[in-house]
C-alpha cells in the first residue's frame, strides 16, 4: 500500500486490507514511527525511502528490500503517486492498472482522447505548453473556458476565464504548471459518479452533488462547500450520467478499486463529462457515502481488491451531505459557535461531526478541500437534507485569531 497514512482517508483503507486479510506492507516516503497510530498496528512491515518521487530508486528499493518475497498487488489511492504504483506493477509484474492505462487516468488530455474516440461527449479541448498556445487556444474554443492543469486535481490552479483581459491575468498564476488544459465551459449543474468494483463488475454506485460547483467555492473565503450524496440514484434526470460513468470505466479499462468521476448536466439535459479518477472522492465525501448508506465503503474497497468481491447490502435510506467549514480570521482555533444548538435541534439528523481541536493552527482553505472541519447530515428526503446543510453553513461558525 502506497502511502498508506496520507491523506487522511489512507489509513482507513488500509485497516480494511488488513482486516479483509491482507498482509499490508506500507511504503512512504516518512519512518514507520511517523505513521498513524491506525497505520502501524495493521501493517506487517514498511518500506520508507527517500523520495516517493523518484520511481526508478524506489523501485530498486522494493526490489531489494522484498528479496525474493512475493507480492500480490500494488495498490495506491493518493492521486499524486498512481504512477509511481503502475511502474512497480510492471517492475515486479503484478495485475492491476498498467503504466498506459495510469496515464489516461492522470492525463486529463489523454483521458478526453480515449472517451472521444469511444463517443462519450467530453468538453472542447485542448492541451497547452506555453502562455501563446492557451491564446490560440482560447480562440478556437470561445469564453468562457476553463484552464487547469494536465496533472491536476482537486480543483487546484483550476480557472474560468470569461474573456481575453482576464486570460492575460490567469496565464501568470500557471507558469508553475507544465501542461494545461484549456477546456469549454459547461454550464449547468456538477455531480459525481462514484463506483467500487470488484474484477469488472460494478459492486456499488454513488452518485453527489456539488453545492457549488468546486470552481466557485474556490473563488470565496466565506462559503462553506458541501457535497450531497443522493438516496435516488435510480431517478431518471441521473440515468444519463450513470451510463456515461459505466462507459467511461469500460473505455479506460478499469476493473477493480474505487473510482471518482465528475460531470456536469446542462439545462437542456444533455450531460457531458468532467474528469475521473481511479481513486475514492476526497473531501471526505467516502465518509458522506457511508452514512448515507450505513455501510463501511473502507472495508468494502478491500474486500473487492483482496477477493473480488464486495458483500455488504446498501440500502439507501438516506441523503447524506457533508458541510466543509472555513475558520474566520487567522491564526489558531479560539472557539466554535453554533455547534450545541444544531446538535440539539437537528438531534439523530447530525451523523457525524470533526473539527480542529481549541488552539490548532487554522488551515489553508485554498489548500484543504476540508478546511477547519466538517459536519455530516442526513434524511430520507432531499429538500430536508439541503434544508439541514443549509444550517450548518449559516449557523456553524469557527473563530480563529
Amino acid at each position: 500500500m502506497i502511502s498508506p497514512g496520507y491523506p487522511g482517508e489512507m489509513p482507513h483503507f488500509t485497516r480494511g486490507l488488513a482486516r479483509a486479510g491482507a498482509t499490508v506492507v506500507g511504503l512512504a516516503d516518512q519512518p514507520a514511527e511517523a505513521l498513524p497510530d491506525e497505520v502501524r498496528r495493521v501493517l506487517a512491515a514498511h518500506i520508507p525511502v527517500a523520495d516517493l518521487w523518484s520511481e526508478g530508486a524506489v523501485v530498486e528499493c522494493v526490489r531489494t528490500e522484498l528479496r525474493g518475497r512475493r507480492i500480490d498487488r500494488v495498490e495506491c489511492l493518493w492521486e499524486p503517486a498512481m504512477m509511481l504504483a503502475a511502474r512497480l506493477r510492471q517492475a515486479l509484474e503484478l495485475p492491476g492498472l498498467t503504466v498506459e492505462q495510469t496515464v489516461a487516468f492522470r492525463d486529463k488530455e489523454r483521458m478526453k482522447q480515449v472517451l472521444d474516440a469511444a463517443g462519450i461527449r467530453t468538453p472542447w479541448h485542448a492541451r497547452c505548453s506555453t502562455a501563446d498556445e492557451c491564446r490560440a487556444a482560447a480562440e478556437r474554443v470561445g469564453y468562457p473556458l476553463i484552464v487547469k492543469p494536465i496533472a491536476g486535481a482537486g480543483s487546484r490552479d483550476t480557472y474560468r476565464v470569461d474573456g481575453r483581459e482576464q486570460l492575460e491575468q490567469t496565464l501568470p498564476k500557471l507558469r508553475h504548471v507544465e501542461q494545461v488544459s484549456v477546456e469549454e465551459y459547461i454550464e449547468g449543474d456538477e455531480f459525481t459518479y462514484d463506483t467500487v468494483t470488484a474484477d469488472g463488475r460494478i459492486a456499488y454506485e454513488n452518485i453527489s452533488f456539488y453545492r457549488p460547483r468546486p470552481i466557485e467555492e474556490k473563488k470565496h473565503e466565506w462559503i462553506s462547500p458541501s457535497s450531497v450524496c443522493l438516496r435516488r440514484i435510480d431517478a431518471p434526470e441521473l440515468q444519463p450520467g450513470r451510463a456515461m460513468g459505466r462507459a467511461a470505466l469500460a473505455a479506460l479499462g478499469f476493473r477493480t478499486g474505487f473510482s471518482h468521476m465528475e460531470w456536469y448536466r446542462r439545462p437542456d439535459g444533455e450531460v457531458v463529462f468532467g474528469e475521473i479518477g481511479a481513486r475514492p472522492p476526497g473531501a471526505r465525501l467516502v465518509d458522506a457515502m457511508n452514512h448515507a448508506s450505513d455501510v463501511d465503503l473502507f472495508a468494502g474497497w478491500a474486500e473487492a481488491v483482496v477477493h473480488g468481491r464486495f458483500s455488504q447490502r446498501v440500502e439507501r435510506r438516506y441523503n447524506a451531505a457533508i458541510v466543509c467549514k472555513r475558520a474566520e480570521g487567522r491564526g489558531r482555533i479560539q472557539r466554535v459557535l453554533g455547534l450545541d444548538r444544531l446538535l440539539r435541534e437537528l438531534g439523530p439528523a447530525v451523523a457525524a461531526v470533526e473539527i480542529l481541536p481549541i488552539g490548532s493552527e487554522r488551515r489553508d482553505w485554498r489548500r484543504s478541500a476540508v478546511s477547519d472541519g466538517f459536519v455530516i447530515v442526513r434524511h430520507p428526503e432531499l429538500q430536508t437534507t439541503f434544508r439541514m446543510a443549509e444550517r450548518v453553513a449559516r449557523e456553524l461558525r469557527i473563530i480563529a485569531g
